[in-house]
């Protein structure tokens, strides 16, 4: 656990740096970072996502995975837990912060003008094209985002495992430092909501790595393999998000996770999956 431990406190450190740099910065200055951060989660996310080799069952995973997350709501649900954790750890906003954007309570809608954090210098355009809201909403859409970026990766998997299971911290220490650089540039684009992923961190490879030793045998080199895939669909989903090109409610894909394990195991009946 330690490793883990040390992986969320490198990310709320690198937070803590994105916020402070963050200040300086123009609105053209936050649009430009906003942007770059959509990008880098679109080459991070493509270069997972093309590392696989079933394409079938990735196809598979995304649309069963979506259709059971739209119908448990689980991105709503993620966004509420990230408003809880607003209201309860953080300062309250300014009056009038409000008026600037929300969270719907009942779909975790948080898509409205200019980013998180008055990101984008057209606030109409933004509304149309599905970019994150700022001030209230844009805490739990960096929560998320980040959330689903520390924690899908091959690293966060094999790192646990190995640190459960042979007591080898290598990986995860490696994986710390780069959360911590990635999280200075999120927090820079969508605030304060980046650090608290450090929870989310905390609670995944911790369970992995406590439960290593019962897990590991039943997971094989393919189904690393094929879990980063959709990982890396899930991380271009919230590029897409970010650059604004499409309102994506990536939240609602995380049970493709799940199924893409189910699938793994139906490899060998199932040839062309």
């Amino acid at each position: 656990m330690i490793a883990t431990i040390i992986n969320a406190i490198l990310i709320v450190i690198g937070t803590m740096i994105g916020l402070l740099m963050r200040k300086g910065f123009s609105e053209r200055a936050r649009d430009t970072v906003f942007t770059a951060t959509g990008v880098i989660s679109l080459v991070i996310g493509f270069s997972m996502a093309l590392g696989g080799s079933h394409i079938l069952a990735l196809a598979l995973s995304l649309i069963i995975g979506g259709l059971v997350g739209t119908a448990m709501d689980i991105e709503g649900a993620i966004f509420r837990f990230g408003e809880w954790l607003r209201v309860r750890f953080t300062p309250k906003a300014k009056p009038g912060m409000e008026a600037a954007g929300s969270v719907d309570a009942a779909t975790g809608d948080a898509y409205a003008e200019g980013g998180s954090g008055d990101v984008s210098p057209d606030g109409a355009k933004a509304q149309s094209e599905g970019s994150p809201t700022k001030g209230e909403s844009g805490f739990a859409f960096g929560f998320l985002n980040a959330s689903v970026l520390f924690c899908v990766g091959a690293m966060a998997l094999v790192g646990s495992f190995k640190a459960g299971a042979e007591g080898d911290y290598d990986l995860i220490l490696t994986k710390s430092v780069m959360d911590g650089v990635v999280a200075i540039m999120f927090a820079g684009a969508m605030g304060i909501g980046v650090g608290f992923s450090a929870i989310s961190v905390l609670v995944y490879q911790g369970a992995l790595t406590l439960l290593a030793v019962q897990i590991k045998p039943f997971v094989s080199a393919t189904m690393l393999t094929e879990l980063s895939a959709v990982g890396g669909a899930l991380i271009v989903m919230i590029g897409i998000n970010l650059l604004g090109l499409r309102k994506v409610r990536t939240g609602d894909f995380l049970p493709s996770l799940a199924v893409i394990i189910g699938l793994v195991f139906l490899f060998d009946y199932i040839p062309f999956l």
